[in-house]
């Protein structure tokens, strides 16, 4: 007898997937292709087919009709016929305007002189509109190009840009074949692969666009095959000073560029040059609210071939803003999630362009690129004193007094004892809850607040075996390259974020020299709102075929009698 198809396709687009089924993988895998995961319980999950995972869709290539038959492969049901509907509307908007270069003017062409009339009257797209020149082409003001595809994905209207780049000034630079080590050094299938699916062979149908990988797959690496191919003045945008220096000392060690060759724009320090590593912070700075951004002016006015956007779901608002004015570049987006916290995602489609190479975790996983992981929810109880403080609380509070809950010590030193030989990141959310763990277990502690000379000296020590365990704030959700990581143990989180547990997941993911399996702890109050927001986090990792192993607290120290006896103070 045939297995039960685990799709049921509801009307209102949402999807529900039975994770029991045989064909579970299989269907989460074509489901990632145009859907989105919005709830992850431990049987059915659950998504959502929106616009703009549609646009992604057929921005990558995909048509309806491939949609369509992905769903009706797996779905127990007949699919809605308001549903077959939507999918064939709203992907079939993409493409319906085209953004072009007639000569020196811009231009919006559009089959449907309808929709063009509708665009010429809207109060949001107006001001950017100069001229119609026949019914299915509209003049646009040059500098307008990124604002008007901003508020037209708004009004339901992705574009297609298809007006091209500025070359930007030249820059001679080719990837090494050798490491400093006398390693031999060449890209791996799959980021060649992502390159090209920017490059697109230099036509305009490439040169913007964010690739997705997982942490530890490279991204850097394929952000340094893009400049290689375009060989082009290039300004790279980081979350922070450490991921400035990672990406310099990548650069260095895997390209033909010098010390000379790129420069460094940070609050440290503050140089132009062929290639510009800044920060999103200096970016951002301004003294007043009231302020002009002053650093925004000087990027602005240099001739790049490439910005490349490094971690571009943590991408600040303003800088949405200077990247809506240099539509001219080609620009990349290099992430582990396209997921934003703040609902702007489709700002990155219209101004760093569509998803244009995404690859599964698992898929990497099993070729041996990243390493196999476990993940783990512990559930704690809460004691009665800080119950009662629960009970009475405001909601923010309550988070907090689950997230700092004093049994998760009990449970640390048990799992800091299971792994004793292994090179642990603890990570958290709270300074205060830091600072215990470290003076209860005498491991040193990086945070915001630590010099970026001693956070270095201490990654570098990790990185050597000196020390095998550090408990970190949110500093390490990114840019912190530690390949011989293998356990990880949040013991708080930012709310829901589900950007932060794949970030935090990714500290760990680096293929380990003797192939152990990478373990994720997940540490939460029982019966809490830390719990109610755990299943949020967790989302964007279940759609990439992680699941979470629930055990107790009591289990997880019965699994160790003797652990409870090293702690002080």
């Amino acid at each position: 007898m045939a297995s039960v198809k685990p799709l049921i396709v509801q009307s209102d687009k949402t999807v529900f997937l039975e994770v029991d089924s045989p064909a579970f993988e299989e269907a989460r895998d074509t489901l990632c292709g145009f859907a989105e995961l919005i709830k992850c319980p431990e049987h059915i999950h659950t998504y959502a087919i929106s616009p703009l995972s549609l646009w992604n869709a057929a921005s990558a290539g995909l048509t309806p009709d491939d949609v369509l038959e992905g769903l009706r492969r797996f779905s127990r049901y007949p699919i809605p016929e308001n549903v077959e509907t939507d999918i064939r509307e709203y992907m079939g908007r993409y493409g319906r305007l085209v953004l072009e270069r007639a000569g020196d003017q811009l231009v919006l062409r559009s089959p449907d002189p309808l929709l063009l009339d509708q665009i010429q009257r809207n109060k949001s797209t107006q001001p950017f509109i100069e001229d119609r020149w026949d019914e299915r082409t509209l003049k646009v003001g040059g500098a307008y190009r990124g604002r008007l595809k901003q508020s037209l994905i708004k009004l339901g209207f992705p574009v297609q840009d298809l007006a091209g780049y500025v070359e930007g000034a030249p820059l001679v630079l080719s990837l090494s074949s050798t490491l400093e080590s006398g390693t031999p050094f060449q890209m791996r299938d799959y980021q060649k692969a992502a390159v090209s699916a920017f490059y697109r062979g230099g036509s305009a149908s490439g040169g913007s666009g964010v690739i997705v990988l997982p942490c530890g797959a490279g991204k850097t690496v394929i952000g340094l095959g893009v400049m290689a191919e375009l060989k082009r003045k290039t300004l790279i945008l980081v979350t922070n000073i450490v991921a400035l220096r990672q990406w310099k000392r990548e650069i260095l060690e895997k390209t033909t560029l010098r010390e000379t060759d790129v420069a460094e724009y940070s609050g440290e320090r503050k140089e132009l040059g062929p290639v510009t590593i800044a920060t999103y912070q200096i970016l951002t700075y301004r003294r007043q609210k009231s302020d002009e951004y002053p650093h925004l002016a000087v990027f602005e006015a240099e001739d790049w071939g490439l910005i490349l956007y490094d971690e571009v779901h943590l991408l600040p608002a303003p800088v949405f803003r200077m990247t809506a004015d240099i539509q001219a570049r080609r620009r990349v987006g290099l992430t582990a999630t396209l997921v934003r916290e703040d609902g702007l995602e489709t700002d990155v489609f219209s101004l760093i362009g569509p998803k244009c190479f995404d690859i599964p975790w698992k898929a990497l996983e099993k070729q041996g690129w990243i390493a196999q992981a476990e993940c783990h929810e512990i559930r704690v109880p809460l004691p009665l004193e800080q119950r009662r403080e629960y009970v009475m609380s405001p909601l923010r509070a309550q988070y907090r007094i689950a997230s700092e809950n004093p049994l998760k010590l009990d449970v640390l030193e048990s799992l800091l004892e299971r792994h004793k030989d292994n090179r642990v990141l603890i990570i958290g959310q709270y300074l205060k809850q830091l600072k215990i763990v470290s003076g209860a277990f005498h491991i040193p502690l990086i945070t915001g607040q630590t010099p970026n000379q001693e956070r270095e000296k201490l990654y570098e020590q990790f990185r050597q075996g000196e020390i095998n365990r550090l408990v970190v704030s949110k500093v390490a959700n990114f840019a912190v390259d530690l390949p011989e990581a293998n356990v990880a143990i949040q013991i708080s989180g930012t709310f829901g974020s589900r950007q932060e547990e794949a970030q935090r997941l990714g500290r760990i993911l680096r293929p380990k020299s003797d192939g152990q399996i990478a373990m994720f702890y997940s540490v939460i109050t029982r019966d809490s709102s830390e719990g109610e927001f755990a299943q949020k986090r967790q989302r964007f990792l279940t759609e990439q075929g992680y699941s979470y192993q629930i055990q107790t607290m009591e289990e997880v120290i019965n699994a160790i009698p003797d652990a409870l006896t090293s702690r002080t103070g």
